[in-house]
């Protein structure tokens, strides 16, 4: 059981380097997040992270195939869009001749949008732990849940972390959201890239 429990403590680990990468660049982009919407954006990503292999666990016989082939070109596409949006937003700021800075505020549907985006990937890891010696239906709530309070904890640094650089850009808010932009993209490009070449 703790041969299991430290393969699926690992498994967290890797699933929240995207999700901990995202919240770095959250923690730099959202000015003046409070302390409840600063935890709430690892939550949401922790949450997501836990649901999305329960979710494939049980969905394992049915659709294995489908997940597999598609979930990298869904979260490609979805951070694709995110990044881009926060670039293009930089860019018009930067070139704006008013010379007033534009606050990017919290917006929790983004925030949604990247817990999908950065947790689909793990409805595979559902499928691998429905193959996985061990793991129940008894017991796999518990198992997803650690992977779910991984992502919470790692999560929770980067948005600390993002905060600190972010303090460093001051008003240039807008070449934060560029480089967050950036970031997003290239996320989504190392995704794409793992899913066709595994």
């Amino acid at each position: 059981m703790w041969l299991l429990i430290l393969q699926v403590l690992l498994i967290g680990f890797s699933l929240a380097m995207d999700a901990f990468a995202v919240s770095i660049t959250d923690g730099m982009c959202y000015n003046k997040l409070s302390k409840g919407k600063a935890v709430t954006i690892p939550l949401t990503f922790g949450i997501f992270q836990a649901a999305m292999p329960l979710c494939g666990y049980f969905l394992a016989s049915l659709f294995a195939d489908y997940i597999d082939a598609f979930d990298h070109y869904i979260a490609f596409f979805l951070l694709l869009i995110i990044g881009g949006k926060m670039v293009f937003d930089g860019i018009k700021e930067l070139r704006s001749t008013d010379g007033e800075v534009k606050v990017k505020k919290f917006f929790y549907p983004e925030v949604l949008l990247q817990g999908v985006a950065t947790s689909i990937d793990a409805l595979a890891v559902g499928i691998t732990l429905n193959a996985m010696a061990g793991v129940t239906k008894a017991n796999v709530f518990g198992l997803v849940a650690i992977i779910g309070v991984v992502t919470f904890v790692i999560s929770l640094a980067g948005i600390v972390i993002g905060i600190k650089i972010g303090k460093l850009f001051k008003n240039k808010a807008s070449i934060a959201e560029i480089i967050g932009g950036v970031v997003l993209i290239g996320i989504g490009i190392k995704i794409l890239v793992e899913g066709i070449i595994g």
